[in-house]
C-alpha cells in the first residue's frame, strides 16, 4: 500500500501535472492540499476517468484538501479538524481506505509572526494533537499526512539563516510538532533519512529550484501499527522540475501487507 501526499497549489492550474503523477506512480491513496476550489468545482470526473475515487473539502481561492483512492471509494470519517466550531477553513479531511485511517492535512502557515496568524497556527496544532490522541486511543491504524508547514530540525532546511525568522521553524512550531512525535507517531521520511537533506518544497522565487534551496515541510506521521509495516518512503522530486509544476513535490510511504 502506497500512501502519498501532494500539495498541488491549485488543482485546476496543475491538473495535467497531477494526473501525470497519478498515472506514473499509481499511489493507493493520494492526499492533496491547497486544491483552491469550491466543492462544486472539484474535477472528480477527471480522476474517475483514470480509476480514482475521491472525497474533498473545498474553499474558494484558498486552502482545500482531498483524498483519492485507487479503485475504491474513501469512506469519510471526519471533515474539518475538531476543537473549534467557529473554524471554517478547509484544512482537514479524514477517511477510511482499505482498513487504514488516513488524514489529509494542510496546517496553517503562521506568517507573519508574531501575530494572530501564528497564534492560529499554534492553536490548530494543539487541536491536531488532541484529535490524533483520540485516534491513538482507539488503536486505529492511522496515517496523518500532508503539508504541516513546519521545518522540524535544522537538517531539514538548506540554510537555517534564510528561514530563521519564518513561522515554519520557530521554536513554538517545532515544539508542537515534536510533541506529536513524543506521543508515539513516527515521521516516515525522517526515520528512513535520519541525516536530513531531504526537501519537499522549493520556492518559485530566486532560483530556489535550480539551486536546490529547499526544505522539508510535507510529512507523513504513522501510528505504531503502520510504522511496523513501513518498507520505504521518499519524495518524487523530479515532478517539481516539470513545466507548470507545484512548488511542492509529492511525498510517499510504502506499507507491507
Amino acid at each position: 500500500m502506497r500512501i502519498a501526499s501532494f500539495n498541488i497549489n491549485g488543482i485546476k492550474a496543475r491538473l495535467p501535472r497531477l494526473k501525470e503523477w497519478l498515472e506514473e506512480t499509481r499511489p493507493t491513496v493520494a492526499c492533496l492540499q491547497e486544491i483552491k476550489t469550491m466543492d462544486e468545482g472539484f474535477p472528480v470526473d477527471e480522476f474517475e476517468a483514470i480509476g480514482y475515487k475521491a472525497i474533498w473539502h473545498g474553499q474558494k481561492s484558498f486552502n482545500g484538501v482531498a483524498i483519492l483512492a485507487d479503485g475504491v471509494q474513501p469512506v469519510e470519517t471526519q471533515r474539518g479538524l475538531p476543537g473549534d466550531p467557529e473554524d471554517e477553513q478547509a484544512r482537514y479531511l479524514e477517511a477510511e481506505v482499505n482498513g487504514v485511517r488516513i488524514a489529509s492535512i494542510y496546517l496553517p502557515n503562521g506568517n507573519p509572526q508574531p501575530g494572530p496568524k501564528f497564534d492560529y497556527k499554534l492553536a490548530w496544532m494543539k487541536r491536531l494533537r488532541a484529535h490524533a490522541a483520540s485516534l491513538w486511543e482507539q488503536e486505529i491504524p492511522t496515517a496523518l499526512v500532508g503539508d504541516y508547514n513546519v521545518i522540524p530540525e535544522d537538517k531539514d532546511v538548506w540554510a537555517v539563516r534564510a528561514m530563521e525568522n519564518d513561522a515554519l521553524m520557530q521554536p513554538e512550531s517545532r515544539d508542537a510538532y515534536a510533541r506529536m512525535l513524543g506521543d508515539g507517531w513516527t515521521d516516515a521520511l525522517d526515520t528512513l533519512n535520519p541525516r536530513g537533506g531531504v526537501w519537499t518544497y522549493w520556492d518559485y522565487q530566486a532560483g530556489a529550484w535550480q539551486r536546490d534551496h529547499g526544505f522539508r515541510i510535507d510529512h507523513m506521521l504513522l501510528s505504531p501499527a503502520l510504522a511496523d509495516r513501513m518498507s520505504a518512503a521518499g519524495v518524487d522530486k523530479e515532478h517539481r522540475g516539470r513545466e507548470k509544476a507545484s512548488d511542492h513535490a509529492p511525498v510517499w510511504v510504502e506499507l507491507r501487507d
